[in-house]
């Protein structure tokens, strides 16, 4: 519960002695009086702490600043009285077992010194107590209410000392439940911040994370599985994440959410820039699915690590007057960062954000030799760029309607180019010339994908005339034309050349043996558009992304489903695979870069943000030949370089 601690010292206030009973009407007391003279209730409970003054009230208790008479200094202290008000039944049961569970959470995690110790816990004239060490300071609440936003080095203060507590905590199997600024102390005597009021502290278990349990913590604050009674570590990781905006705010956490949007508009309210890395790592924080948040207070810690390399984009932290260095660390301080190395799916970086095309760049393709990469673009044009630098190299025009689909021949010398200008073109990369044009008499062609066979002599297109049409590549022969129920959005050729598979806007995926056309198999979960299709370099799985949000792996040679991946909030509009095959990466309507660990399923990193991330859709991706640089091309016209450095 929020505690108003005042600057002045509280030894200064023992000129009174207060009064435990709740009804009482007069409660205040001289200091050394026995008993109230109002109510008659003893003063001193436990035979040892006196109560001086009120501090604040919340929830099932009330706490009050108290000395211990029993210490000839008679330092101070907190007692917190366990207050239920009207409560009664089960609910009361249930109020009267958290308040017993909050010292045992104190008690277990006392030896940090960043948590208030559990001095007493008992029980006395029908009320219950518990009584812990005073932390002389003031809230991050109250440092906000009075100087305003936090700085971005305040808030890597916040996060840096913060996040080794909730590791610690976690570690001990007890999620907070009730992180926010009110329950954030800056202890005076070393700047350090103490975490405060386990009220809503819960001690778990593996099983316990899968069951629904109390709902319990403050709106605004709590995570969206919090709210529905299944809190897990994360979730104060979350909570954590709306504190650091609040704080840099200094406005209401439900201010900072627009529900129109369904997302996090924080930014918009930043009186001084910050780091694009910090914001990136707070808005991993505050990601509503757990899935997409760090899985641990390590894994963030890491995260900071890098930051803290950075320099900070705003003024230095105000933290108050200059003081004497602290003492050194005890053997359980935690305030040094441990050495944590950052995992890989922290380590993909942007290194460039290219601009240049004046639309919607709609497809992405590298050379063989890794060294260049082509855009096509709802501006018509095809741009050609140096991988290392971003550096434009050349624009191929001729497309009289947007580009949707390019492919490098196998020596690299040609760049083919599907649009729906009825047109398939093959370009001269080193000149930028055009070199043919594929077309069909009998047909429209509107090629929505195109893809290369692996042995380089032939051309799959999928058009919006319901067809997939194969083509010789060197004589511009029309080889085949498969008819589908629909528009053809997404072709692709098994690695090992067996197998053509081509998706539709009738939900449906089709594979057919390419050196016949004949029909294999039809794989039908997706509930919308396919938008997208990926082979692993091994020919065995399929990947597909949909309109339905979702990701589906198949068994290519059984063209059965394994796994459905779920996380993008929107359009799945592409998918694209590793070289290697380790690594599935999505984009999708929802602006976000989704990095899948493709053997597990399991999602590895989100690559997003307002600084570093596209500002809409992702419409496609391709990794480099050394499976370190995905190039991805946006709705918001611009080109990033993401690279694992």
């Amino acid at each position: 519960m929020p505690v108003p601690f005042q600057r002045r010292s509280p030894l200064r206030s023992t000129l009174m002695s207060y009064c435990l009973n709740p009804l009482c009407l007069s409660p205040q007391n001289l200091a050394e009086a026995q008993f109230c003279q109002s109510c008659g209730m003893r003063l001193q409970v436990n035979n040892r702490y006196r109560a001086i003054r009120p501090l604040g009230h919340g929830g099932f208790g009330k706490t009050y600043l108290a000395v211990d008479e029993h210490i000839p200094s008679r330092p101070p202290c907190v007692i917190k009285q366990f207050f239920p008000g009207n409560l009664s039944g089960d609910r009361l049961d249930k109020a009267t077992h958290l308040f017993h569970e909050e010292a045992n959470r104190l008690d277990h995690l006392s030896p940090h010194p960043q948590i208030p110790h559990l001095l007493a816990h008992f029980s006395e004239d029908r009320y219950h107590y518990l009584v812990q060490s005073f932390v002389d300071g003031q809230t991050l609440e109250q440092e906000v209410a009075q100087s305003g936003p936090f700085t971005e080095a305040q808030i890597r203060h916040v996060l840096g000392d913060l996040l080794p507590v909730l590791a610690f905590i976690h570690q001990a199997q007890v999620i907070h439940r009730d992180i926010k600024p009110a329950n954030i102390i800056r202890r005076r005597s070393d700047r350090q911040l103490v975490l405060v009021d386990f009220g809503a502290a819960k001690l778990t278990s593996a099983a316990a994370l899968q069951q629904t349990g109390t709902v319990i913590g403050s709106a605004g604050y709590a995570a969206p599985e919090q709210t529905g009674g299944k809190a897990v570590f994360a979730s104060d990781l979350y909570s954590l994440g709306v504190t650091c905006i609040h704080l840099l705010t200094d406005v209401p956490p439900f201010d900072l959410y627009s529900f129109t949007e369904g997302a996090w508009i924080w930014r918009d309210y930043l009186r001084s820039p910050i780091h694009s890395e910090l914001g990136l790592l707070l808005d991993r924080l505050l990601q509503p699915a757990i899935s997409q948040r760090y899985q641990s207070a390590q894994e963030a810690i890491a995260a900071l690590r890098y930051v803290n390399t950075l320099p900070d984009m705003g003024e230095e932290a105000v933290l108050g007057p200059k003081l004497p260095p602290p003492p050194p660390p005890s053997r359980h301080s935690t305030t040094q960062l441990p050495d944590i190395q950052p995992t890989m799916p922290l380590a993909w970086r942007c290194v460039y954000t290219l601009e240049g095309h004046a639309n919607s760049v709609a497809a992405i393709a590298t050379s063989p030799n890794g060294k260049l990469f082509a855009s096509g673009s709802f501006d018509r044009t095809i741009k050609l760029w140096h991988l290392g630098t971003g550096a434009l190299v050349s624009t191929f025009e001729g497309h009289l309607s947007p580009v949707l689909s390019v492919v490098f021949s196998l020596d690299g010398r040609s760049l083919i180019s599907g649009s729906v200008d009825d047109s398939i073109r093959l370009w001269d990369v080193a000149t930028g010339q055009q070199s043919s044009t594929l077309t069909d008499t009998a047909a429209s062609v509107m090629a929505l994908s195109v893809e290369i066979s692996p042995d380089g002599q032939a051309l799959v297109s999928g058009s919006d005339d319901h067809t997939v049409k194969v083509w010789h590549l060197q004589t511009g022969r029309l080889l085949r034309s498969i008819r589908h129920p629909r528009a053809v959005s997404a072709v692709d050729i098994s690695p090992d050349g067996k197998i053509l598979v081509s998706g539709s806007n009738d939900n449906i995926i089709w594979l057919w043996n390419f050196s016949t056309g004949e029909l294999m198999h039809k794989l039908t979960d997706h509930q919308r558009d396919i938008n997208s299709l990926a082979i692993s370099p091994d020919s065995k799985m399929l990947a597909s992304g949909s309109s339905d949000n979702t990701i589906k792996l198949w068994d290519l040679r059984k063209g059965r489903l394994w796994r459905t991946l779920t996380g993008h909030l929107d359009w799945v509009r592409v998918v694209c695979i590793s070289p290697d095959g380790r690594t599935l990466a999505s984009g999708g309507d929802d602006c976000t870069i989704k990095l899948w660990d493709l053997k597990t399923g399991r999602l590895r990193h989100t690559l997003a943000g307002y600084c570093h991330g596209h500002q809409k859709g992702v419409n496609a991706l391709a990794f480099s030949r050394d499976n370190r640089t995905l190039i991805s091309g946006s709705g918001d016209r611009t080109i990033k370089i993401w690279r694992y450095q």
